[in-house]
Parts: C-alpha cells; sequence; structure tokens
C-alpha cells in the first residue's frame, strides 16, 4: 500500500500510477484538486484493478495528517512506501518576497515532509518495515534562482531531514531522497520560452525529463532490488552542464 501527497495531478500523479501498475493500492492525496483526484482513482481502479482511496489534507496540519494516517490504517491495516511529493512554489521577485509566502513554503515544502513522515514512519518502524521517499529537488543542492529561494531553501531542508529521518527510523525504514531537475509538470507550464530554452541548453540530455522518468526512480527505491540504498540522495537532472 502506498501514500503519495499531492498526487491527484503532475509528477504526483505519474508517481501513483507507477504504483498502481505494478497492483500496489493506492492513496490518493490531494488538497485543492478534488475533481481531478477522483477521475485519477477511477483511472487507476479500472485501469489496474487496485483499490484507491483519495484523501483531501492539508500535509503542514497536524490535524488533517493524523486524520490521514487513521483513514489509511482503517481501510488497509498496513503502510508500505510513503512519497512525500506535494510542494508548492511561490516564485516571484526578490523584491517582493514576503514573509507570508516565504513560511507558507517552508510549511508545506519541509515542515509537510516532517510531518507527514513522522506520523506514518513510527508506524512503519513498529510493523519493522518500510520506505519513505522525499522529493526535493535540484534547487536544494546546486541550482540556485532568486526568484525561487524560499523554494531553494525548503528543498535544501529536506535533504537534510531525509539524512535525520533514515537514523531515527533505523534498522526497519529506509529513507531515501531524490532530487529532481527540471521535469514537464504543469508547475513548469507557464515559463517564460527563452527562459526553457536557457535552461534546456545547460541539460546534457538536452531536454526537460518526463514525469514518468522520475516516477520510475522513486518506485525502485521502494523494492527488493534496492532494499540497500538507505539515507541516500540521488540527483535525476539529465547531466548538468558546469
Amino acid at each position: 500500500m502506498v501514500l503519495v501527497t499531492g498526487s491527484s495531478s503532475g509528477l504526483g500523479s505519474s508517481i501513483i500510477e507507477k504504483y498502481a501498475s505494478n497492483n500496489y493500492n493506492c492513496v490518493i492525496n490531494y488538497f485543492s484538486h478534488k475533481e481531478e483526484a477522483n477521475e485519477l482513482k477511477e483511472k487507476l481502479e479500472k485501469k489496474y484493478n487496485v483499490k484507491c482511496l483519495t484523501i483531501k489534507a492539508d500535509v503542514s496540519n497536524d490535524e488533517e495528517v493524523k486524520s490521514m494516517f487513521d483513514k489509511i490504517i482503517n481501510e488497509f491495516n498496513r503502510i508500505d512506501v510513503v512519497v512525500n511529493n506535494a510542494g508548492i512554489a511561490l516564485d516571484t521577485l526578490f523584491e517582493l518576497k514576503t514573509k507570508k509566502d516565504f513560511m507558507k513554503t517552508l510549511e508545506v515544502n519541509l515542515y509537510g515532509t516532517f510531518n507527514v513522515s513522522r506520523v506514518f514512519g513510527e508506524y512503519m518502524y513498529k510493523q519493522k518495515h518500510g520506505s519513505i521517499i522525499n522529493i526535493s529537488s535540484t534547487n536544494g543542492i546546486d541550482t540556485y534562482y532568486e526568484f525561487s529561494m524560499d523554494y531553494d531553501a525548503s528543498k535544501a531542508g529536506v535533504i537534510n531531514l531525509t539524512h535525520n529521518l533514515a537514523n531515527k527510523f533505523a534498522p526497519y525504514v529506509r529513507v531515501n531522497c531524490i532530487c529532481p531537475g527540471w521535469v514537464k509538470t504543469p508547475m513548469n507550464k507557464d515559463l517564460d520560452d527563452k527562459f526553457i530554452k536557457e535552461e534546456t541548453n545547460k541539460i546534457l540530455l538536452n531536454r526537460f525529463a518526463e514525469p514518468n522518468e522520475i516516477a520510475n526512480l522513486v518506485y525502485f527505491l521502494s523494492t527488493e532490488e534496492a532494499s540497500y540504498i538507505n539515507d541516500s540522495i540521488i540527483r535525476i537532472d539529465g547531466g548538468i552542464k558546469c
């Protein structure tokens, strides 16, 4: 059974479909895209003959995450994989950034990852089985943009958090983190054409990633083939030119 946060659309929907295609029952977590979540549920159940739940929950809200946990355990009585994918980007000019927006980005991207991992990780530890995969970004390592420095900071925090969680939940729960570069998702649909060309030229493969290419790596990290991969930060960016 797998929970993918922020999985009603974009990269999250590709990740959860990868699990469904491998016979996982799924929980589609969403915050504002109820219609998309329900459509995805119907698609996955019909196409892959698995059971799916859709649950609205703000990952940065303690009570809502606890309620989501209770619903999942009541329905499935287990949790095997958690993918912390939920995230926001409130990109603005440096001069226009506000404390409210900065803190909101940290609350969702960083605290949300901690909040979900703590609740579900403790249960996984007790059942002596589980895998947590956190979605960070190359923005948290070495690709910085002044218009997204709040996002960059949150993703750097997710990397640090991954190391702490891996230590906390050892030896029963593996915790890993992937750092995608540019991906073809709705979050990036409004990027300026000139900017897209400039960024594409920095990538050795000369293109943005397809969502399923990221999903393949996420899924692999939760399989037996990856059973000795733990506390690892893996970048997947097509190769960035120095």
